[in-house]
């Protein structure tokens, strides 16, 4: 039996509707996008990693940053992002696909072995450590095959379906009491979902940058979720909406 292709995609833009270039911004004699892919490379079963990216102005730094890392760059459509990844993956046809996204710097390459492990040993389409939210923001990681998002890209319509790559997989899923797909979920040792370590606003940066200057820019996820439980007061990001992207599609369809 061969070994497992596994192809992770990692989204990047420049920009956000509320911190534009977030992922260019300098941190521990890096970028925020810099530090992620250094701490993602760390994976033991990924075998390629590759940049989902745009053609929008800017994007240059984004390119520049993942060749740097020594990784590849793929730019696709702005608003469908589902496409994006899809043509993304295309090239590689892998077994698996990891999506991850790239303003989660302290992303842990363990944890992301770990959910790959998980979905692979159940044979499920899709596998994920945010089926139940109990991770830290800033740690989500999805697992699926490549048969799965090559169906979901030839099937979905609705405009957070397209806007968010997966969401058409669990919501046609046995979680969903749906048939097409089979979804197994990574369980959290504890409740942490009240932790935030992603970047969605200045003051996540500012979070970020006091874990790398407190405990360094090689910790686990764990490591950085008990130095925040222990020094909540040095953290003003806490109380932000996890997931708001998402959501505000969901309610632009509604209106």
């Amino acid at each position: 039996m061969e070994p497992l292709t596994i192809l992770l995609i990692t989204q990047a833009r420049v920009g956000s509707t509320r911190f534009p270039k977030k992922v260019m911004k300098p941190i521990a004699d890096n970028t925020l996008l810099g530090l992620h892919l250094d701490r993602i490379k760390k994976s033991r079963l990924v075998t390629n990693i590759v940049v989902a990216t745009t053609e929008e102005d800017g994007v240059d730094t984004i390119v520049n940053i993942a060749q740097h890392s020594g990784v590849a760059v793929f730019q696709g459509d702005l608003n469908d992002v589902l496409d994006r990844f899809y043509q993304a993956a295309l090239p590689y046809s892998p077994d698996y696909i990891v999506r991850v996204t790239s303003d989660c710097p302290l992303l842990d390459a363990t944890l992301i072995d770990s959910v790959i492990e998980l979905t692979v040993q159940e044979k499920a389409d899709y596998g994920s450590n945010m089926i139940v939210e109990e991770y830290p923001d800033g740690q989500d990681i999805e697992v699926f095959t490549f048969k799965a998002l090559a169906q979901a890209w030839n099937e979905a319509k609705t405009t957070s379906e397209r806007e968010h790559v997966t969401p058409y997989i669990r919501n046609n899923s046995n979680i969903k009491g749906g048939a097409l797909f089979k979804v197994v979920h990574f369980k959290s040792p504890s409740n942490f979902n009240h932790i935030r370590m992603t970047v969605d606003e200045p003051r996540d940066l500012e979070a970020i940058k006091i874990l790398v200057s407190k405990i360094g820019t090689k910790a686990t996820w764990l490591e950085y979720t008990q130095y925040i439980i222990n020094n909540i007061k040095e953290f003003k990001n806490q109380d932000i909406q996890r997931n708001e992207g998402y959501l505000k599609s969901l309610k632009n369809e509604k209106n």
